[in-house]
């Protein structure tokens, strides 16, 4: 005879939910699929899971058991029930998968079912991972990388994403404020025996000066890891008939861009995103730009606009110039590229002729046509936007790369201040103020409203 369930009493018709702690999601996409999730973490998720499943009485943790969904005894699916009890669960609390067929309408109508009683209600996007984090289970960081992870667009992108969820970011981030709090002490020391420790106090720059450097390096990854997660921007820009078009089909290894002999072909933004190395890239196209803008049409007028918007939002902005192009409209171009880092390269190696700004050394002669220099400027490229980026440790977030960046402005500023000989007790301020920048990249000290916003980039089930 089996064992009599608990079953929780549905809500009266038409009762709005009543808040607590369980909460329930389906865990895959919305597309039909050969498997679907259905997620319920909290006190009650094992209890109300099994209304669905009433021929299953004793389940054991972590083991996958074989089940009938049904509701008031009409079949709804089978597939499989899994239960994990707290703490040793993704949230640290108790949590139940019910893993039926991929099916939206049946995964639905399960979630409805679960959703009708006391004390259990849908979950808000990333409510799990929020919770997971608030139970200590993760750091902010390694919440974030689970987001990372979902949205990666490459294989080297979910690696990096892996490593931070492994909590190899943190420990990295961890081991910098542990220099930090070191040095603070010794800051702190210095000023509260003055008279004990000249030589301590001698040594306060160079300490200052390594910790700075490891904050430096770790803002490095960050950046690199920020590319890795959200892809970088090529944009190829400079004045009409400089064979853009042709350089962008070349590097990408397809006809992508319309190409002809007569001048201001491209009239708009095209981008083509391809994997490079493991690095999601756009490299993006662009009309080309006039000297003299007084005749031009209005389409190509807006083409140059749109030109110039998107060598402003660049991670590299590409100037490709032709032969004999004078050395005043050179530097006009390089002018548009003052907010993006600026790589330069001479086009039409082929024709033979003199490259731009005759007498200069540094830009790149290549040839799309011939193929000359083409692998010198991949090489380039690469190293531009990060070198290995399969060796990047993070797949950093806005929200992290912005909390280095005030750690590290933080400990420059306290350079500054023992370099210009400045009361001691002003860089002890700027360091209070790296090491609280560290702790909200690990989510220390964050308000709620902040917390929220991060969670809700979160799909839902996650």
């Amino acid at each position: 005879m089996e064992n009599e369930v608990a079953h929780p009493t549905p809500s009266p018709e038409g009762e709005a939910p009543a808040l607590s702690s369980t909460i329930a999601a389906i865990a895959t996409g919305p597309a039909r699929a050969g498997i679907g999730i259905v997620r319920l973490s909290g006190p009650a998720a094992l209890a109300v899971a099994q209304t669905l499943t009433p021929h299953l009485a004793s389940p054991k943790p972590r083991y996958a058991h074989f089940v009938r969904f049904e509701s008031e005894g009409a079949f709804l699916d089978e597939g499989l029930l899994l239960w994990f009890p707290a703490p040793a669960s993704y949230t640290g609390e108790e949590v139940v998968e019910l893993h039926a067929h991929g099916s939206p309408p049946v995964l639905a109508h399960m979630l409805r079912l679960l959703c009708q009683y006391p004390g259990v209600r849908e979950a808000l996007p990333g409510e799990f991972s929020q919770r997971a984090f608030a139970n200590g289970r993760m750091d902010l960081a390694q919440a974030e990388a689970v987001l990372a992870l979902v949205e990666s667009k490459t294989e080297a992108a979910a690696q990096a994403a892996a490593a931070q969820m492994a909590g190899h970011w943190s420990t990295q981030v961890a081991a910098l404020r542990e220099a930090l709090v070191g040095l603070l002490a010794h800051a702190e020391a210095c000023l509260d025996f003055p008279e004990e420790v000249g030589e301590e106090e001698a040594a306060l720059p160079a300490r200052l000066g390594e910790v700075y450097e490891k904050a430096r390096a770790l803002l490095r990854l960050g950046r690199q890891g920020q590319l890795l997660r959200l892809g970088a921007r090529v944009v190829l820009f400079g004045p009409v008939n400089a064979g853009k078009s042709t350089l962008l089909n070349a590097l990408v290894g397809f006809a992508r861009a319309l190409v002809d002999a007569q001048p201001g072909t491209t009239r708009d933004v095209l981008e083509a995103p391809l994997d490079w190395n493991g690095l999601p890239l756009t490299l993006v196209d662009t009309a080309g730009l006039r000297m003299d803008e007084a005749d031009i049409s209005p389409v190509e007028a807006r083409g140059i606009e749109a030109a110039k918007e998107a060598v402003a939002s660049a991670d590299i902005a590409l100037l490709v110039l032709p032969p004999q192009t004078p050395a005043a409209h050179t530097a006009a171009f390089r002018a548009l590229a003052k907010t993006s880092a600026l790589l330069e390269v001479h086009s039409k190696a082929d024709l033979g002729l003199p490259p731009p700004s005759e007498g200069e050394e540094g830009p790149l002669a290549v040839s799309a046509q011939t193929g000359e220099n083409m692998a010198v400027l991949r090489e380039v490229l690469q190293q531009r936007l990060g070198g290995e980026t399969a060796q990047a440790v993070a797949a950093c977030s806005h929200r992290q790369r912005a909390a280095l960046e005030a750690c590290c402005y933080a400990l420059e500023s306290a350079l500054g201040v023992v370099a210009e000989g400045h009361p001691l007790e002003l860089a002890t301020a700027h360091l209070q103020l790296a090491q609280t920048a560290l702790g909200q990249l690990l989510g220390e000290a964050l308000a709620p409203e902040v917390l929220e916003e991060i969670f809700r980039q979160f799909c839902l089930g996650k």
